[in-house]
């Protein structure tokens, strides 16, 4: 896809990106330090209003209308046994989705973020909840092939599904002030811990998790099967469009393209867990300022989540050994979002309570 400039969407996506805005930053935390409270005593809420302030440009950052968006995609390495769940759940769970019944409904209902379920990859097309509008298709393949033979896609198909995810921030952005990240794919710890073992370099033993809850024999095998794709596709880490292609999924690269769309309309994108973590990675290594606009909603199980966490720089706000996905954990997150705002906004100053400030210059 080409822009009226003559730059490739893309291209257009990444000059879009800018680093947080210093000066409101600095403005922030200026007002943050003259509060009625010992210095810095909110600790995390507050450095999150710093840096809400810093990706809105705004010392009251608008949050009040949040949407997680999971991004739908099957997974041909799944017929590896890799997941206790057959395939056939990924379309169950889409349906649970639409009727309310998920656990990410329930937890964006208690945090009034609206739900938006986009189909980038799944086997089944879903045309019914197409037509009615319930459901967003953005259809770039029906799964992926087997990594564990092949690469998992094109890498023109992996651009696809990067530019779906910009597509969806870029129609999403005027009705949105806060983004979060969710996916449904059966089988996506797997191709996620495989990207987390390309761009880390650990070992992909000391990386797999259990995912789903698979025993130690299914542990070991899933171990063995990231290991047989990384030496059959041989992703390149200074490739982040390689590694989507080589070892990725059609989702995780849409999460990719919605980080890289919310950031180039200066957004802040709530990242939910492991597999959004994957897709963060894969946004942060193709415009590393993308990085500016994360906040990073919590450490799941997955031992390859902190790692990635770890690369990326950014500290989940939450440890509450959380591993359903969906955008759960994004979801409650965004409470922590409110708490933030309020604190930049609501609590008074020194000066505005009449509270004696003595003594703050020691604390510091």
């Amino acid at each position: 896809m080409k822009t009226n400039s003559g730059l490739s969407f893309l291209d257009a996506t990444f000059r879009s990106i800018y680093p947080q805005d210093f000066a409101y930053r600095q403005q922030a935390e200026a007002h943050l330090d003259q509060l009625t409270m010992p210095h810095w005593a909110l600790g995390d809420l507050m450095d999150l209003a710093v840096d809400l302030a810093g990706m809105t440009r705004s010392l009251r950052p608008p949050v009040s209308r949040r949407k997680v968006v999971v991004m739908v995609g099957d997974h041909g390495v799944a017929a590896e046994g890799v997941s206790l769940y057959p395939l056939e759940v990924t379309t169950q769970m889409v349906h649970n989705f639409v009727r309310g019944g998920a656990g990410i409904n329930a937890l964006a209902r208690r945090s009034q973020t609206e739900v938006c379920i986009v189909d980038v990859g799944a086997r089944d097309s879903f045309d019914a909840l197409v037509r009615s509008g319930r459901i967003v298709a953005k259809k770039i393949g029906y799964g992926t092939a087997n990594i564990a033979y092949g690469p998992a896609m094109s890498r023109t198909h992996a651009v696809m599904a990067v530019e779906a995810g910009i597509e969806i921030a870029n129609d999403l952005a005027a009705t949105t002030d806060v983004f979060g990240t969710g996916e449904m794919g059966i089988g996506n710890t797997t191709p996620s811990t495989a990207i987390a073992a390309v761009f880390t370099g650990k070992k992909v033993r000391e990386l797999t998790g259990r995912g789903t809850g698979i025993d130690d024999a299914g542990l070991e095998k899933k171990a063995a099967i990231i290991e047989q794709a990384l030496q059959i596709n041989k992703p390149d880490p200074k490739d982040g469009l390689d590694v989507l292609a080589k070892v990725g999924g059609f989702e995780i690269g849409a999460i990719a393209g919605l980080i890289l769309g919310a950031a180039a309309h200066r957004k802040p994108v709530v990242v939910d867990g492991f597999i959004s973590a994957a897709g963060a990675m894969i946004a942060y290594s193709l415009e590393p300022f993308v990085r500016d606009y994360l906040i990073c909603a919590h450490r799941s199980v997955e031992p390859a989540h902190e790692v990635l966490l770890n690369r990326l720089q950014c500290r989940p706000l939450l440890d509450l050994n959380l591993r359903l996905g969906e955008g759960t954990g994004a979801a409650v997150a965004m409470h922590l979002v409110d708490a933030a705002v309020a604190i930049l906004t609501d609590v008074a100053t020194f000066r505005e309570a009449g509270v004696s400030d003595a003594g703050r210059s020691v604390q510091k």
